[in-house]
This record gives structure tokens, C-alpha cells and sequence, in this order.
């Protein structure tokens, strides 16, 4: 085969892009790879990888001070910046190119265009294919505010590359970057305070949720300015103020500028292949493909999860290699790493009830239910709460704010995904004492319980039940 003609080339390098490379090698694929910037893409370099590791030591210092029997340990800035440097590798990603080099995928470092059904152009050369894969992620939403960039801003690339501690930051727009960076900040020692339009933090979820993570940042010193809009900034003795459209201001020595991501569709030539993005960019099938020849995933398609991005490049992948692979988005787990996190999955109650399905729901406060709570500090608070669809007897939806929710999440992720029925739920042994026991105490909860469970846990009575010891 040529140089330049391969099986599949791939436009982008960030986590969608090097799953579906790493898929496709194992199928004996022939395939180039296009990165513009460094292979790993954003969540790698400025986004998941580095935010969670400066949020590690913040979390710590949260979770210590509520722990009994520990002293809370001091913050080292420099030898966690240090760290974060490493983890990234520097934003030097010479080691991976030549890995994927030395296992035949031929890497160029430029951006690419496509130039017709089966073409792409990239650092002067054109190559073919059958199949070409968009994968080119998206950038920063920087609204149009006046006097904004003579002021300067930073997005979260320059939160989690930062060398240096600010005094006070003031984070414009109340999403995962704000809430999550703001924490951590705060917990160094930043005046932080969060500008956002909508009145509620997590406004798509249940209301509980934003209540909640109000409560806990704000118990964090960071004050919320919600259901408030920036309508200007300028630049004085040295902060950034931020008129907001009630009159007030908020000040601080570092903007940050987080009202969202765009797709990244312009200028790749996607109007060549007769592609037509929309606002939430590249429209795909369930197979992820975008056009004849051509399938698009990741945060191109309008996603905003690492994770998504990744199970759609394997859903290309397998598309690409003739496998009957459809994309399932109905238990896409969502998750704020904030301390204590944030995490849900499925649909909200009024989601759910907008679709038509007969839904109960139930929440419960964990300390009140559960014993792991108290294990773990001194003065425990969480919640979860289930949305269960009466009829079929199914979780449609859960959700929870309580330590390591982003771990024990994903029974609720496989319940909602494989409908399993909340009869095998209840009659599912969860390891004592953990916050896995949530979700058949929030189950065992629900109005009417026995008749949405049924009686088939009980098909059984002449089986002696163990006696149950509390410790």
C-alpha cells in the first residue's frame, strides 16, 4: 500500500481519537493519526487528568478535617504543581508518538482539513481512505462581554497549568470547571467567588443536587452570585470587576472564563464531504457515523464526557470492522468531583415524567440510613435518591451527593443500563458498612415498596434468613 493511502485516518488525538486508533491496530487497521496540538487532546493535558490531580490534595484536606483521629495536613502548592507536571508529561508527547510510530500508525503533528470523500490534507501531504474518523474534541465558549479581553481571562487550560496561587479569582459561569477548580482554589487560600445566569448550581439535575453543592461551597468560603449575568468587565488597581446585570460587581486578580465548550468543526472541510454541522456540532447515528465514509465521536458530536468520547470510538471501531455495535446513551454516568461528589446517572424525576414514564421516587439522607457515613467522619451528610419507573419495575435514574459517589455509583449505572429489576436490586447482599448500601436502602424506601418489588426475593420461605448482628 502507498504512503499515503491508509485504511482509516484519524482527525484528532485526543482520548476518542487514541481509543479508536488503539481498537482499530488490534484489527490489523493501517492507520494515520492527526493531531493538531498533543496527542492526549485536552482531558489529558489541561482538562480530566490535571484537574483531578490538583483536586486530590484539596480533597484531602476537606476529608481530613472532618475524620476523627487525624490532624489536617499542610498544603505544598509547589510540590503538587510539580506532580500535575509530571502527570502531563509536560504537555510532551514525543514518547507517545513514537509509541504509536514504532506500532505502525503514522502520526503527523498539524492540522488536518478533509478535502473530498476519502481525502484528507495535512503538513502538505494528502492522504486516502476509505474511512475517516472526526475526532477533533472542542474549545472554550468565550462570550462576547465588553471589555473582556482587554481585561484578560483565563480558561480552565490556564487554571490547571497555573505556577502560582491568585489571591482571588472570580470564575464567570457555574459548571463542572467552576465548581470544581473554585473548590480547589478556595482550599489554598483563593477568594473565590462564581458568577452564574441560572439561579441553581446543576441546574439540570434534581434541585437537591445544586442545594447541596451550594451548601457545600459556600461552607468552603466561596461566595455564589447566582441567577446573576456579567454584562461587563474592566481592568482596576490590579483586579478583574465584573459588572453583573443587577449593578453589583464581583472582583478578582484572575478571571476565569467558563460558560462552556463549542464543537471544534470549523475549518476541517467537513462542507467537502457534505457534512452540515449543527450548534451541538457533528450529528451521528447510532453507529456514530456522520456521512458516507465518515463517523465523527467525542465531544465533535456534541458530548462533554471523556468517557462517552471513549465508548464512541469504540462504537466507530467496531462499525469500522463490520460488527453490529449500536451507541446506548440511556446510563451515561455524570459526575462533579467536588468534596464530597457529585455523581448521577439516567433521567431526573421531571425528566422522566416528561417522557411520559409513571415514575416513584425516594430520597434519603445516607447518616440516617446507612452506616458507613459515620465510619468515615465525624459529622457525615449525603444523600441519594432513586427514580424508579413503576411500571416495568426498573431504576430509571439515581443520583447522589456523598463521599466517593463517582465509584459506587455505577451499580445504579448498570441498573439503569441493563434494566435490572428492582426485585434482584433488593435481593443483591451489599458489603456491610459501605455507601453501596444506599441503593437498596433508597429502593426499600420507595411508597408502596412491596408492590413495586413484588414477592419473587421471597419465593423461597422455607430458607432460614441469617440473624442480623449490628456492630
Amino acid at each position: 500500500m502507498p504512503d499515503h493511502q491508509f485504511d482509516v485516518v484519524i482527525l484528532g488525538g485526543g482520548p476518542a481519537g487514541e481509543v479508536a486508533v488503539n481498537t482499530l491496530l488490534k484489527a490489523g487497521k493501517r492507520i494515520a493519526l492527526i493531531e493538531r496540538e498533543v496527542i492526549g487532546g485536552e482531558c489529558s493535558n489541561w482538562g480530566c487528568i490535571p484537574s483531578k490531580t490538583l483536586l486530590r490534595a484539596a480533597d484531602l484536606k476537606g476529608q481530613t478535617a472532618r475524620a476523627a483521629g487525624v490532624s489536617t495536613s499542610a498544603l505544598d502548592f509547589d510540590r503538587l504543581a510539580a506532580y500535575r507536571d509530571y502527570i502531563v508529561s509536560y504537555h510532551d508527547d514525543s514518547k507517545r508518538v513514537a509509541g504509536y510510530e514504532e506500532r505502525g500508525v503514522t502520526v503527523l503533528k498539524d492540522a488536518a482539513q478533509l478535502d473530498g470523500p476519502g481525502r484528507v490534507v495535512a503538513n502538505g501531504r494528502v492522504l486516502e481512505a476509505p474511512a475517516v474518523i472526526v475526532a477533533t474534541g472542542a474549545e472554550a465558549v468565550i462570550p462576547p462581554i465588553p471589555g473582556l479581553a482587554d481585561a484578560g481571562y483565563w480558561t480552565n487550560r490556564e487554571v490547571t497549568d497555573l505556577n502560582e496561587i491568585p489571591a482571588s479569582a472570580v470564575f464567570v459561569g457555574g459548571g463542572v470547571v467552576s465548581v470544581e477548580l473554585g473548590q480547589f482554589l478556595a482550599r489554598f487560600g483563593t477568594r473565590v467567588t462564581i458568577v452564574q445566569g441560572p439561579a441553581r448550581l446543576a441546574n439540570r439535575e434534581e434541585p437537591r443536587i445544586g442545594d447541596r453543592l451550594a451548601e457545600i461551597l459556600e461552607k468552603d468560603g466561596i461566595e455564589l452570585r447566582l441567577g446573576r449575568r456579567a454584562e461587563a468587565v474592566r481592568r482596576e488597581h490590579g483586579e478583574a470587576v465584573v459588572t453583573l446585570d443587577d449593578g453589583s460587581e464581583a472582583r478578582g486578580a484572575t478571571l476565569v472564563v467558563a460558560t462552556g465548550r463549542r464543537p471544534r468543526v470549523e475549518g476541517i472541510g467537513l462542507e467537502t464531504v457534505g457534512i452540515e454541522p449543527g450548534s451541538r456540532g457533528i450529528k451521528v447515528d447510532e453507529r456514530c457515523r456522520a456521512g458516507a465514509g465518515v463517523w465523527a465521536i467525542g465531544d465533535v458530536t456534541g458530548g462533554a464526557f471523556t468517557h462517552v468520547a471513549k465508548y464512541q470510538a469504540r462504537i466507530a471501531a467496531a462499525d469500522l470492522c463490520g460488527c453490529p455495535a449500536k451507541a446506548d446513551y440511556r446510563a451515561v454516568p455524570r459526575v462533579i468531583f467536588t468534596d464530597p461528589e457529585v455523581a448521577a446517572v439516567g433521567l431526573t424525576e421531571d425528566e422522566a415524567r416528561a417522557l411520559g414514564i409513571d415514575v416513584v421516587a425516594a430520597t434519603i439522607d445516607l447518616p440516617s440510613s446507612i452506616a458507613r457515613p459515620h465510619t468515615y467522619e465525624e459529622d457525615p451528610k449525603g444523600a441519594f435518591g432513586v427514580v424508579v419507573d413503576r411500571q416495568r419495575r426498573v431504576l430509571v435514574g439515581a443520583w447522589a451527593v456523598a463521599p466517593l459517589a463517582s465509584e459506587w455509583v455505577h451499580q445504579a449505572v448498570l441498573a439503569v443500563r441493563a434494566e435490572v429489576p428492582l426485585a434482584v436490586l433488593n435481593d443483591t447482599i451489599a458489603q456491610f458498612p459501605t455507601f453501596s448500601e444506599a441503593l437498596g436502602a433508597a429502593l426499600r424506601s420507595l411508597p408502596g415498596e412491596q408492590t413495586l418489588v413484588g414477592r419473587d426475593h421471597c419465593a423461597h420461605p422455607k430458607i432460614e434468613q441469617p440473624e442480623l448482628v449490628t456492630v
